[in-house]
């Protein structure tokens, strides 16, 4: 990857990204279509393993994390349907994963080789107990790069799995991209530090995240539970030590996606119409901003790059307007549920499509500008 402008795909910028941030191992199932991520994996990492099936994938990913790896995988609807179990086991044995999830037309098996955006609301409620999991969206190819990083770093730091949640497009589209312009792109450090000064394997630090200590290491035992345990690790069903740190997994991810809250607001002064959209609509969305201020109509733009937590920032933003336009690409209005929830509003409009992409015209047309 030297030179200047090279037709590129997401997926060998996620790939390339991750490699460069520090991630140690692919496990992966192939499935279309994050079947370029698995290809481009299988040449780039240092590790690489071809999983049986996709439990088998994320559970021999669990045994490198526990080692101290940082492992990435990456599916599509069918795939993620069988891993929400494991995906829970990330979360309560506070494990780093980052877990590419390239979308697809559904439901169930639905179209393998047709782009969507339909997985948002599954997302918001994989974890049981409605827990968050940090979810990163690009909406370039830029994004596939900085954001591929930025959710590797979160999984270290956080030790929790965290999702880069795209789409077909975006992973198996191939644009002109000026790769000398791409940021660089560091090693992630992670939690490890003074683990070794700690007998309790889940008694954390002031940010809420417990330094870790590999299983096998030659200093103490290492005890990792998926169950509700208390700071040493062991089962205890509901003590106020076992509940508090059950509690406490849900605080950290709250409190450290601060450092993790990427939108792009641009605004036009006098502005009381808000455009917003994430993902492969978000370059539909951005023509159809300028197409309207090209007709002398005042109209903010909002990307979002980190879906999940929503950045507190991004909902004070939406109370300013006169209209607010959602547009994603799917029939059930995901984003704005999770903006919104069962909240009716005129003021709120949401437009989208499935089987096709959105173009800008529609944008203009059913918002009726």
């Amino acid at each position: 990857m030297q030179g200047s402008k090279h037709l590129v795909d997401g997926s060998l910028l996620i790939v390339e990204a991750l490699t460069r941030a520090g991630a140690d191992v692919y496990i992966g199932y192939p499935i279309t279509p994050a079947n370029l991520i698995y290809e481009y994996a299988r040449r780039r990492f240092p590790e690489f393993y071809a999983a049986p099936d996709e439990i088998s994938a994320l559970q021999w990913a669990a045994g490198y994390a526990a080692a101290g790896k940082l492992p990435v995988a990456a599916t599509s609807f069918p795939g993620l349907a069988l891993m929400v179990e494991s995906v829970n086991m990330f979360y309560m044995m506070e494990l780093p994963l980052v877990l590419v999830l390239v979308q697809r037309l559904g439901p169930s098996t639905g179209s393998a080789t047709v782009g969507a955006e339909g997985d948002l609301l599954l997302l918001r409620g994989l974890l049981s107990g409605g827990y968050t999991l940090p979810v990163f969206c690009p909406a370039d190819l830029t994004d596939c790069w900085t954001l591929s990083a930025a959710a590797l770093d979160a999984a270290a730091n956080m030790r929790s799995p965290v999702i880069l949640m795209t789409s077909k497009e975006m992973v198996m589209t191939s644009c002109s991209l000026d790769l000398a312009a791409l940021p660089p792109i560091s090693p992630v450090k992670g939690s490890a530090g003074a683990a070794e000064h700690h007998s309790e394997p889940y008694a954390a630090d002031e940010k809420d995240v417990p330094p870790f200590l590999p299983v096998g290491n030659s200093l103490r035992r290492v005890r990792l539970n998926a169950s509700t345990h208390d700071r040493s690790g062991l089962i205890r069903d509901n003590t106020p030590e076992s509940l508090a740190n059950t509690q406490r997994l849900q605080k950290k991810v709250l409190h450290l996606m601060k450092n993790y809250e990427y939108f792009i607001f641009d605004a036009q002064d006098g502005s009381d119409l808000l455009l917003i959209s994430y993902g492969v609509s978000a370059l539909s969305t951005r023509a159809a901003a300028e197409e309207l201020r090209r007709r002398s109509i005042a109209v903010d733009l909002l990307t979002l790059q980190t879906l999940l937590p929503v950045p507190q920032d991004v909902i004070d933003r939406l109370t300013h307007y006169r209209k607010i336009i959602i547009v994603e690409e799917n029939i059930t209005g995901a984003l704005r549920q999770v903006l919104f929830g069962l909240w009716r509003d005129e003021r709120i409009i949401a437009i989208g499509s499935i089987g096709r992409p959105i173009s800008p015209s529609q944008i203009i047309r059913e918002a009726g500008l």
